[in-house]
């Protein structure tokens, strides 16, 4: 199996100035346009946790576009971490 069509789930926290400036909506259009399901939400700490699913190297494109976000946005981390593989229909804001 190659790695475009391997399919798994990662878990990001992202922080630094992530709330406030779309982007959840923007990553939600960014997940959406590699074919990804999951969700992102806000974090009372002020961080935005994305869970995602798809095939690797969608992922791996999103992960790289998590490091800056947003035009608005200031990331200043990314934590990843794996995740145990869930069936998501679409990509939700929560």
């Amino acid at each position: 199996m190659s790695d475009t069509e391997y399919s798994t789930c990662r878990r990001f926290l992202i922080t630094g100035r992530v709330q406030g400036v779309f982007f959840r909506a923007s990553v939600r259009n960014v997940a959406i346009q590699l074919s990804l399901t999951g969700y992102a939400t806000n974090l009372a700490d002020g961080a935005v946790e994305v869970f995602v699913c798809g095939r690797v190297d969608a992922i791996n494109k999103l992960e790289a576009w998590l490091q800056h976000g947003p035009r608005m946005a200031s990331v200043t981390n990314v934590e990843v971490k794996s995740a145990e593989f869930r069936k998501i229909d679409c990509f939700a804001i929560v």
